[in-house]
């Protein structure tokens, strides 16, 4: 090429009439201004058309909603949870409806923010199962867009982010949770979202950092992202208490952040430094936000207790004296007098320590209850519906009979690629020091491995929903090595490409496959039975 070739390119054509250049730029433009925006809106769009499709079906209390709506319900009606007679659900699906609700209070197991969430649906659509399914579709929908957002923020690439969105919506067990009036699918959008918040704060510090020479010295200043993180969180705790154990570990880990930040920056004592200027204020603004907002959410209990009414023990401490409890944690301690605390505190109190042993003393067997050794391989499914349909109902035409099931099953092939995807993070953390992988372990940690410590208790593995955003974000993050790092040929990034995306789209068809059990869909016997895979599942 010659110099004047280089100093004076050709003239570029015309633009057609049909197109014109300065538009179809504009447009490009455009699309990439957007492009961090455009793929995760499409897979949120995907996602809410899967669980809102049908949503009311079947027209029944699916498992544990024969608890959670009409205690959404009672807390619309009556700021507590009352009881109900043993016919309600029949009268509440019947045709005219009869809503037999009672100011008796009712002894209830979990705190009641996931209910009040629930009940924004049935204050828009009434008590029907559409109604108390509203909110945990939205969230669950919304969920999915959060998830491209923080993974593109974690991973720097808005194709892996997309790609863990995706796989989440095509995530069996996220789908039902979705489209069922329970708590957990609730707890999971608070919990992502309090992860999300937890990274946004870090990059801001990261910023304040960028020019300090001196991390001792440097003050960090207002973090309103990391109040967002313990408010998000101690929601997740307000929906079930296992969010405590989670605000712990995202404790943990931003002031880890803090530390790793100020050596970044020069600090020659980043562990004395974190623990003198970060490590106060990080409680304050995770545990202290986190606890108002769950104190907060009793104030539907704690404003009921006029006239000698309201919810279950609300007036206990009324007329006692009080003393503090004697242990904490098995630990044995001084008791003081308490009656300087207000009775309704007190009483919540107490309320609290009867769910307690509610919760961590129930061991009730359960068909479908499992261990936690086996949710990762998802050994265990819940079923939370079932019907078997003769010939000729319901549209079957089976000779055999036919099926109508919702399973709690995530898609096996990404649960299974999940198993191997963890190591691998745990093998970028520990050798590469990846933080990256260290946060999503982090998650992974804080909501799976305390549920080891009930070996006795009666639990399901359903409750790992909460678990499947960070369960997409590693098969995501080991999907994107697969495809190759920056800077690689292009036939290593062919093979990549077309190893990852196989491993995508047999996830894909996985769950297509079993599509059918988590909708309840009609099948025949037979094609009920191709999905058994594991006597386990039965």
């Amino acid at each position: 090429m010659t110099q004047a070739a280089l100093t004076h390119p050709p003239a570029a054509p015309a633009p057609s009439p049909a197109a014109p250049a300065p538009a179809r730029g504009r447009l490009l433009r455009l699309a990439a201004d957007w492009s961090g925006w455009l793929g995760p809106i499409g897979v949120a769009v995907f996602a809410g058309l899967l669980r809102f499709w049908n949503l009311g079906y079947p027209n029944a209390f699916v498992f544990d909603e024969t608890y959670y709506p009409k205690d959404a319900w009672s807390l619309l009606r009556q700021g507590y949870e009352g009881s109900w007679p043993d016919h309600a659900n029949a009268d509440i699906l019947a045709v005219p409806q009869h809503i037999p609700l009672t100011s008796a209070p009712e002894f209830i197991a979990h705190p009641p923010l996931g209910k009040w969430v629930m009940a924004i649906g049935e204050q828009l659509f009434g008590l029907h199962p559409f109604g108390w399914r509203f909110m945990t579709a939205l969230l669950g929908t919304v969920t999915v867009l959060m998830l491209a957002r923080i993974g593109r923020r974690l991973f720097g690439s808005t194709l892996i982010g997309c790609t863990a969105a995706l796989l989440m919506a095509v995530d069996g067990l996220q789908l039902v949770m979705s489209r069922v009036g329970l708590l957990d699918g609730i707890q999971m959008f608070f919990v992502l979202a309090s992860f999300g918040s937890l990274l946004i704060d870090r990059d801001h510090v990261r910023t304040r950092l960028a020019g300090v020479t001196d991390g001792d010295r440097v003050r960090l200043g207002l973090r309103p992202w990391r109040i967002a993180a313990g408010v998000f969180v101690g929601a997740a705790c307000a929906v079930k208490w296992n969010g405590a154990m989670i605000l712990a570990a995202f404790g943990l880990l931003t002031v880890l952040w803090d530390q790793s930040g100020r050596r970044g920056a020069g600090a020659r004592r980043p562990w004395r430094s974190m623990l003198r200027r970060d490590a106060v204020p990080a409680f304050l603004a995770m545990v202290g936000s986190a606890l108002v907002v769950y104190v907060g959410a009793w104030a539907g209990w704690l404003a009921s207790g006029g006239n000698g009414e309201g919810g279950y023990d609300r007036h206990w401490a009324d007329g006692r004296a009080g003393l503090s409890p004697d242990t904490f944690l098995g630990i044995p301690l001084p008791q003081v007098p308490m009656s300087w605390v207000p009775a309704s505190l007190r009483s919540l109190w107490h309320y609290h320590a009867q769910m307690y042993d509610f919760n961590t003393g129930l061991s009730t067997p359960h068909t479908y209850q499992s261990n936690p050794f086996s949710w990762l391989v998802v050994g265990r499914p819940v079923s939370m519906y079932w019907e078997q349909v003769p010939n000729g109902q319901h549209g079957c035409t089976a000779t055999g009979g036919c099926a109508s099931q919702i399973l709690g099953l995530g898609t096996p092939l990404l649960w299974w690629t999940g198993c191997f995807a963890l190591v691998y993070l745990l093998w970028r953390w520990f050798f590469r020091r990846d933080w990256r992988s260290g946060a999503v372990l982090c998650a992974v940690a804080g909501i799976y491995l305390p549920w080891f410590q009930y070996q006795e208790r009666t639990v399901f593995s359903f409750y790992m929903v909460v678990l499947v955003p960070f369960l997409c974000l590693a098969v995501a993050q080991m999907l994107g090595a697969i495809l190759g790092p920056a800077g690689c040929s292009p036939e290593r990034r062919r093979i990549g490409a077309a190893g990852a995306g196989l491993i995508v789209l047999a996830v894909v068809a996985c769950f297509a496959f079993f599509y059918p059990l988590y909708t309840a869909e009609v099948i025949p016997m037979t094609s009920w039975q191709d999905r058994m895979w594991f006597t386990s599942w039965i």
